[in-house]
């Protein structure tokens, strides 16, 4: 057994010293899964996800456009819901981020948001349901390289 008991003065609950073995093993294993090809999005943000779909012997690409409206967990668990609007009826689709059914993730535009889960979309519609955009002008992307190359 790789696991040390901690002698504790409480007797609620006793506690493993997991220093070694088990989570590092768990962390090479996760470090390996994790894909590093994907974009950086955040909920609020409309993407595109180009899913393997495969038809008989042939596999093809099909392109799922929405919004981000939750993006869970973290490491080889990571997924995030894509909800958009199809012939009126809303559609969501949950993704594992280290699924190699996705082809690719393109961002189409960032969302203003306050929120990390916007499940209160679901009930609304039109313009109530419509995602402030960040606005993007030469002038602050200039600043934004800039802050990027300082940083760096």
């Amino acid at each position: 057994m790789a696991q040390k008991l901690i002698k504790s003065k409480s007797r609620t609950k006793a506690r493993y010293d997991n220093s070694r073995g088990l989570s590092n093993t768990v962390k090479a294993i996760e470090n390996s899964v994790i894909r590093s090809d994907l974009p950086e999005f955040a909920p609020g943000d409309t993407i595109k996800v180009h899913v393997k779909i495969k038809e008989g012997e042939k596999e093809r690409l099909q392109a799922f456009e929405g919004t981000v409206i939750k993006i869970g967990n973290h490491g080889a668990g990571r997924s995030f819901i894509v909800r958009k609007i199809s012939h009126g009826v809303g559609v969501e689709r949950i993704f594992n981020a280290s699924s190699p059914s996705i082809g690719k993730i393109d961002v189409v535009t960032r969302g203003k948001v306050r929120r990390s889960k916007l499940y209160y979309i679901r009930e609304l519609e039109g313009k109530a349901a419509k995602i402030d955009r960040e606005i993007v002008t030469n002038e602050s992307a200039a600043a934004s390289a800039a802050a990027k190359s300082k940083a760096n």
